[in-house]
């Protein structure tokens, strides 16, 4: 239920690539089934299931591991994918505001009475976890109540009706309750159950199959796992009814996410303005965001645009990450929700199925002459045939030495990235860097004469911000 352990690196140089040819070679494909059986061997994990798009079309699906229980053989075993689901419920709510029956600026007290300060709150808070509402699952495990069925009405009744974790909009919290609230204002307004709304308007348009995760369990379905430590791996007790609700309540194959995703990047099914909508990064009353939207977050891996969201149930983890620039998106679920092999299966095949991300070839060099620079104050040898007059008055024996003493005992940095778009400023050419080490992560902000043989202007590090 909890967003996602898979970290972005969210600000780093954002690179538009071509779409990708759209079947996988059969090299590509047996990288592909290495990554998945050996995460599964090296973990203990008993299952995955995977799929790949690339060039805008589902090129890959497959299952992986002991299957045996769901007596299915191919790629159609509905994992669950919990909080992958909050995407939908945030769907169900732009669908409905595009028919005029609600607004994302409407306060929840219109549709569910007495939450707190529910005369406050905003539809859109609720679903970009701004609404400061108490979240009803923080843990990674199923606590006591969770084996007794519960009703969205008792959840709002037990955790929404306490005081706020903030005032709405100042702040960003991951709220599981606040998607129960839209999920009931869905119901209210729709006049259907949300998954009943979800199979009309969004699955049976795409043709695919979900199920209600309370009824995805027993035969005909994976079972879910989980291990105490470095224990075994033993079967897991699913939750009673009604835990996961609008909040994390479907069951599908990867295939069938897969297909979702691919909707995403034709615009369809939703608007594009919807589209849009749900993808941009909600705001605080202050300006700052983390680059959550409406049940997605956004940001950029590995130099590539990404739209994404994990999720976590009782004996389930999963992966959903789009690559929209590349007309690319992967899925990883897997059936225990005691590993990150879904992190790690889901990083390696990016390595494999996505094209290198392109780089400005100016920004390229412009890199390898910072590099060099930096490893030269590192080593106090700076070469200050390489600076401007300035930089080189900056560059004192003093500060010289600061920077050899501070800086050598780190070692040699793990990674090196531009950060962010390069940019004129007082004829020079402005660029920032991101250095990273073990424990430590660093700035680096520089100016440059412009050329492929400019001279630097500024090279100052400073540590960034814990």
């Amino acid at each position: 239920m909890k967003l996602s352990r898979y970290c972005l690196a969210a600000g780093l140089l954002s690179v538009s690539t071509p779409a990708l040819a759209q079947s996988l070679t059969s090299a590509e494909t047996a990288q592909v089934d290495k990554t998945v059986t050996d995460a599964l061997a090296k973990s203990g994990v008993p299952s995955a299931s995977v799929a790949i798009v690339r060039g805008g079309k589902i090129v890959y699906a497959k299952a992986y591991g002991k299957q045996a229980e769901t007596g299915r053989t191919r790629d159609d075993a509905p994992y669950q994918i919990a909080s992958v689901s909050k995407q939908f419920t945030a769907a169900a709510i732009l669908l409905l505001q595009r028919e005029g029956k609600l607004s994302l600026d409407d306060h929840v007290s219109k549709y569910v009475p007495g939450i707190t300060d529910g005369d406050t709150i905003t539809i859109g808070q609720l679903l970009s976890h701004t609404a400061g509402l108490r979240d009803y699952w923080p843990q990674d495990y199923s606590f006591k109540a969770m084996a007794t069925p519960v009703t969205p009405q008792q959840i709002v009744d037990r955790w929404a009706k306490k005081p706020l974790d903030f005032k709405p909009g100042t702040q960003w919290q991951y709220s599981n309750t606040g998607y129960v609230v839209a999920g009931m204002i869905v119901e209210k307004v729709s006049g259907q159950k949300l998954l009943d709304f979800l199979k009309a308007r969004i699955f049976k348009p795409l043709g695919v199959t979900v199920y209600d995760q309370d009824l995805a369990v027993g035969p005909g379905f994976p079972q879910g796992y989980g291990r105490a430590a470095l224990g075994p791996v033993r079967p897991v007790q699913p939750p009673a009814r009604g835990w996961l609700y609008a909040a994390g309540e479907l069951a599908m194959s990867a295939r069938a996410l897969a297909t979702w995703d691919v909707a995403r990047l034709d615009r369809a099914v939703l608007t594009p303005e919807d589209w849009a909508t749900q993808e941009t990064p909600v705001k605080l009353a202050d300006g700052s965001s983390n680059g959550y939207g409406l049940g997605v977050s956004t940001g950029t891996a590995n130099g590539r645009r990404t739209i994404e969201h994990s999720g976590e149930a009782v004996g389930f983890l999963s992966e959903n990450i789009v690559y929209p620039d590349q007309k690319a998106a992967i899925v990883v679920l897997i059936n225990s929700w005691s590993s990150d092999a879904y992190q790690t299966i889901a990083q390696k095949l990016a390595g494999i199925v996505l094209s290198p991300a392109t780089i400005d070839p100016a920004d390229a060099a412009a890199l390898a002459r910072v590099r060099a620079a930096f490893d030269q104050l590192r080593d106090g040898t700076l070469d200050r045939s390489q600076l401007t007059e300035d930089a080189s008055y900056y560059f004192t024996p003093t500060t010289l030495g600061d920077y050899r003493t501070s800086l050598a005992p780190l070692g040699t940095p793990t990674a090196f990235v531009q950060t962010g778009k390069s940019r004129l400023r007082g004829g020079f050419v402005n660029r920032s860097y991101r250095v990273t080490y073990a424990g430590t992560t660093l700035s680096v902000s520089t100016y440059a004469e412009p050329g492929p043989n400019g001279k630097l202007e500024q090279l100052l590090v400073t540590p960034t911000q814990p």
